[in-house]
């Protein structure tokens, strides 16, 4: 098999400031590239965190994205790995987002022999953290 290894996901935003914002202030993703009037879009970038990339992009001019379901078909979340989740949950709220998905009354828990929390980028893309390998 030729193929080596996951190179990027593209994500749709309605609201690009505050996607590119969460992203590289709040995750930590640096920006690798960013184009303005790309394709009838108004911007395409490309950001990366260690060996994964995003490519963030705004609507075409004149199409109305739909909301993020979690009913849809496909991808529903993407997850990245923490040494503590407890301490990058109080990391991320004390920076003041506070849009986390919550489960029985609590935004960190148990799964099976680790923990996890979900939180949402401004597009409504979910993002898991957690800190137990597959």
């Amino acid at each position: 098999m030729s193929i080596k290894n996951v190179h990027h996901v593209c994500i749709q935003t309605e609201c690009y400031k505050e996607s590119l914002e969460f992203y590289t202030k709040i995750l930590g993703f640096e920006i690798v590239k960013e184009t303005k009037n790309f394709h009838n879009r108004e911007y395409n970038t490309w950001i990366k965190l260690g060996d994964f990339m995003i490519e963030l992009q705004t609507n075409k001019l004149g199409d109305k994205l739909n909301n993020w379901n979690s009913l849809n078909a496909g991808i529903v979340h993407m997850c990245f790995m923490s040494c503590d989740v407890k301490e990058e949950y109080l990391r991320i709220k004390g920076m003041g987002y506070n849009n986390f998905k919550n489960k029985n009354g609590e935004d960190v828990y148990k799964v099976e022999d680790g923990y996890l929390f979900k939180v949402k980028a401004p597009e409504g893309t979910e993002i898991e953290i957690r800190d137990l390998q597959i």
